[in-house]
């Protein structure tokens, strides 16, 4: 999850660079730019969490 889409579409930009499916979609319909999903398959979830880890993100 990121606080904004903007930071959302950071996170989708990175992962798709090393390879990754990735998908934002926000939490509700109402907070087009609040807080914003950021999903992998489920599958990659490890090793995505260890790439944003090493980000610092």
């Amino acid at each position: 999850m990121a606080n904004t889409r903007q930071d959302a579409e950071e996170i989708q930009n990175i992962l798709v660079k090393e390879g990754f499916l990735v998908k934002v979609r926000p939490i509700s319909k109402n907070n087009v730019d609040g807080t914003t999903e950021v999903l992998v398959p489920r599958s990659e979830v490890e090793e995505v969490h260890s790439i944003l880890i090493q980000l610092g993100l």
